[in-house]
């Protein structure tokens, strides 16, 4: 009985061997884009705190940078501030030609304190928009936080805190002071070095009183 393709010498063994070896050679490259695949970082739900004027302009050019793996993106901002949602949706429409995928929400919280409010009543403001951000953290799960320093990151900041030592949700905190922010820091600043995973400043004066803080240089 005839063979289903002929032998002939050296090319016959050849052939053979090579049908028998073959599928030992593609099991390792199997092998590697499986392993490949299993790389492929999911994406990061990004909470994102915006506040009035500069802030939120600030805060928009570093998600500028960012790639499609943080989404969707939450953003949080105080009730009072007519000004943010408008920039925020004209971002994220540009955004979505880049990106089919792309995906964001909107909330407001109660502003903690108000431009030139006494001290003794930002204490109550504060604590009541920290008792409105707890169940609205918990409800986004975020995994990372990025703020830059408007006053309605610090209620958010400590809610996710809290909801980290609860064993609910750890959130990596990442603060960026605003880069007008030159010798000192803002009292959002102040109050986040302590707490935050990583804080970073745009001036080297500021990384010299702040030896926690991380100095990248202009980055806005």
């Amino acid at each position: 009985m005839q063979p289903w393709f002929p032998l002939q010498g050296g090319t016959g063994t050849f052939l053979l061997l090579l049908l028998l070896l073959l599928p030992l050679l593609l099991v390792p490259w199997a092998l590697l884009a499986r392993r490949r695949r299993g790389r492929r970082t999911r994406p990061l739900r990004l909470l994102v705190v915006a506040g009035s004027g500069g802030h939120t302009t600030e805060i928009l050019r570093l998600l500028s940078c960012l790639s499609e793996s943080y989404s969707p993106r939450c953003y949080i901002l105080a009730d009072s501030d007519k000004m943010s949602e408008a920039k925020i949706r004209s971002f994220e429409q540009k955004r979505a030609e880049r990106f089919s995928n792309s995906q964001f929400t909107l909330d407001r919280i109660p502003r903690s304190r108000e431009v030139r409010q006494s001290w003794t009543s930002s204490v109550v403001t504060t604590a009541y928009s920290i008792l409105y951000s707890l169940p609205l953290t918990y409800k986004l799960k975020p995994d990372l936080i990025l703020c830059n320093g408007p006053g309605t990151c610090v209620p958010v900041c400590i809610s996710a805190l809290l909801l980290g030592l609860l064993g609910m949700k750890r959130a990596i905190i990442v603060y960026v002071e605003s880069i007008c922010r030159v010798e000192t820091l803002s009292l959002s600043g102040k109050i986040l070095y302590y707490f935050s995973d990583y804080f970073i400043v745009q001036w080297p004066a500021l990384k010299e009183k702040y030896p926690k803080s991380v100095y990248l240089g202009r980055i806005v």
